[in-house]
């Protein structure tokens, strides 16, 4: 077997975007409520992660469309397509504008755990971040977007180590975090980290990317990326987690946000596990702040505009522009981010196993992907995670109208 040495590419976006806010708020609520019981949550996300972003790279280098686009390519009824277009709009198009006034409230609470005093200036500090966005969207080139959050995903893991390594974590309790078990009271938050790793939107953000990158002949290079970027990515989480458990788990203190964690460690382990964390925290809301946009643009640029033409360039910006413009308006109207972005999570986490069977279906295609399509340990591999993803998700419904204990 050959190996394909491993260099950071598009695959370092699905990190960038999955570690955004929610996945920050949602690791810090589980380490301080429930240590590092659900570290496996974690664990399984990341691998599925891995498996389902593979075959939505597969997908896309050997049809040489976009996840979106080959999605209503397989569609023939005209009436079906429109109607599979406006859930796919609906579905992620909208839903990525919910979250990017998450996105934006994230970074600039990370701002201020580095400095409080530009509390008195939320209002320009979220249009500076948002205008940071569209400059980096709209005006760079593809490959320079993907540089830039490479760096910002490694900063990330650098603050984020730097404040794991100072808090002093029991080793052995996080080992015994991946035995999968969920406490009392734990399922939501179980499926919350589960949704925010495993994000539907990034499987088309990185079919898009990858295809201005890479042909059919790169396939093992760009699993190689998905591998090893999706992987550092799932330990940054996994760190996150770690760290509230070891500084907040026990404390009695009500802990709702990665801010609240940040103003704990400072009398603990001084000014710097602060600042780090709130850089980490800084880094998390920027990097998701670009990617949701980015997303939606190709996603509206697959359903009404041809990729191979200069004017699909059009709805492209329209599509990023109007997820930016609705996250800066909720973020300036100053909701807190920490209830919504933890039941989005949630509600992202139900819709995994919908999105995911329609990709696993497209990994079977044979008209589509010939000698690619899924063998049969494969599609095992897609049925656990089909299993596992809609079994918590119809616990949770189940347990919400008082069916299940």
């Amino acid at each position: 077997m050959k190996l394909t040495r491993y260099r950071p590419g598009p695959a370092m976006m699905v990190s960038a975007a999955f570690i955004g806010p929610g996945t920050v708020t949602a690791c810090t609520l589980a380490g301080a409520n429930f240590g590092f019981a659900l570290i496996w949550a974690l664990a399984f996300a990341t691998i599925a992660t891995i498996i389902l972003q593979s075959i939505a790279v597969r997908v896309s280098l050997v049809s040489r469309m976009g996840l979106a686009e080959a999605m209503m390519q397989t569609v023939t009824s005209p009436l079906l397509k429109w109607l599979a277009a406006a859930l796919l709009i609906a579905a992620l198009v909208l839903g990525n504008a919910a979250y990017e006034a998450g996105n934006i409230t994230g970074a600039l609470l990370g701002l201020e755990a580095l400095n409080p005093d530009l509390s008195s200036n939320r209002s320009i500090v979220i249009c500076v971040i948002a205008l940071l966005a569209i400059a980096v969207i709209l005006l760079s080139k593809p490959r320079w977007i993907e540089r830039i959050l490479i760096a910002i995903v490694l900063f990330m893991c650098l603050s984020f180590l730097l404040t794991f390594v100072i808090t002093r974590p029991n080793i052995p309790a996080i080992l015994n975090g991946f035995i999968p078990t969920i406490p009392e009271g734990g399922l939501l938050t179980a499926i919350a980290l589960i949704g925010t790793t495993i994000v539907p939107y990034n499987l088309f953000l990185h079919a898009a990317s990858v295809r201005q990158r890479w042909g059919e002949n790169d396939l093992p290079e760009a699993q190689t990326d998905s591998a090893c970027s999706i992987g550092l990515g799932g330990l940054i989480s996994i760190i996150i987690l770690a760290t509230a458990a070891t500084s907040l788990f026990g404390s009695g203190k009500e802990i709702s946000s990665a801010v609240d964690m940040a103003q704990q460690l400072s009398p603990l382990f001084g000014i710097f596990a602060a600042w780090t964390l709130g850089a980490g925290l800084f880094a998390a809301g920027l990097s998701s702040a670009i990617t949701a946009p980015l997303a939606t643009g190709y996603i509206v640029q697959e359903i009404f505009g041809k990729t191979d033409a200069a004017s699909s360039r059009t709805p492209f910006r329209v599509g990023a522009l109007l997820v930016i413009l609705s996250g800066t308006f909720g973020a300036l109207l100053n909701y807190k981010p920490v209830e919504i972005i933890f039941v989005s999570q949630i509600a992202n986490g139900l819709l995994l196993p919908i999105i995911a069977f329609f990709l696993i279906r497209l990994a079977n295609n044979d008209a589509l992907l010939g000698r690619h399509v899924n063998d049969w340990k494969a599609n095992i591999v897609g049925a656990v995670i089909l299993a596992v993803t809609g079994m918590l998700g119809i616990r949770l419904i189940a347990r919400a109208i008082g069916w299940w204990p």
